[in-house]
């Protein structure tokens, strides 16, 4: 009956150590998604804990992710957290997409997010362009009736 017991408690101080190094894992691997998950919850752009977990799976900057969806809410943009993680995978800047998004619609340009995000794409500073539309370039040429021919 006694070498069951110890038998048993062998066992059992074995699984116990075993149950707490699983614990000890998932704890730090979802310790590092704590923190972006109460910083989106607190500014009210939810963002789901399975979702940031999800990121580093697809190779995706959570953090980057977060704040961008963070700065959208509050400036009273709908981006959803698929469309920046989307935009992400593809190979766009999506901080600059962001800016160029809250630029445009404080200046009341309107920038769809399916027309920024083309033009990220497809290379060009979409925050370069909102920027000359709110304060327009002004070339100075000179006076056609003066003695210049050339500029």
């Amino acid at each position: 009956m006694n070498s069951l017991l110890a038998a048993v408690s062998g066992w059992l101080i074995g699984g116990i150590i075993v149950g707490g190094i699983i614990l000890l894992i998932i704890v730090t691997f979802a310790f590092q998604y704590i923190g972006l998950y109460l910083q989106a919850w607190v500014s009210g752009a939810k963002v789901g804990f399975v979702d940031l977990v999800m990121m580093r799976f697809r190779k995706v900057n959570a953090k980057s992710v977060v704040i961008n969806r963070i700065s959208a809410k509050k400036a009273g943009l709908e981006i959803s957290t698929n469309q920046l993680e989307a935009h992400y995978l593809a190979g766009g800047r999506i901080t600059n997409v962001v800016r160029a998004m809250i630029a445009a619609d404080k200046a009341r340009i309107d920038l769809q997010w399916e027309t920024s995000t083309a033009i990220d794409l497809a290379g060009r500073d979409i925050l370069d362009a909102v920027r000359t539309s709110v304060d327009p370039k002004v070339i100075d040429c000179p006076s056609a009736t003066g003695g210049k021919k050339t500029i």
